[in-house]
């Protein structure tokens, strides 16, 4: 990644706000977080989740997906889409991801894997750490 592709640093942060008001802290299980693909002021995201289902021990399986883009006057926008893309047992879900990554190529990366086990504080901890980390990046 060249030194200028530093991307939308709060597009991360945000999509995860996006994806705490839409399912709350405690319908997620675990976040699996792809290294975003970086151009200039641009970033395209995505990160698989896990959520408990009520009733059941199947996990639903969604896509989070974000597209940033920061320009001088417009600030930032960021469009988040949310895809449910169906459910399995908790234990497939690292096959799957493996799966995402193979597809993926080497443009995508491995995830992080992030155990929020319908925590809010492990979500919140999360995005705190996220937080900071944004406020390190040079120029955001």
């Amino acid at each position: 990644m060249a030194h200028d592709d530093i991307g939308v640093p709060e597009a991360l942060p945000r999509a995860l706000d996006d994806l705490r008001v839409r399912l709350g802290s405690a319908a997620l299980d675990r976040l699996w977080i792809f290294p975003p693909i970086r151009r200039g002021r641009r970033e395209r995201g995505l990160v698989a989740v896990s959520a408990f289902q009520e009733g059941v021990e199947r996990r639903g399986l969604m896509t989070l997906t974000y597209a940033a883009e920061h320009s001088g006057r417009e600030g930032v926008r960021i469009d988040v889409s949310l895809t449910h893309e169906g459910e399995a047992p908790a234990d497939r879900f690292p096959t799957v991801m493996k799966g995402v990554v193979q597809r993926g190529g080497e443009e995508r990366g491995e995830p992080r894997e992030v155990e929020i086990g319908g925590s809010s504080e492990k979500l919140e901890a999360l995005l705190e750490e996220l937080g900071a980390v944004l406020q390190e990046v040079p120029g955001a």
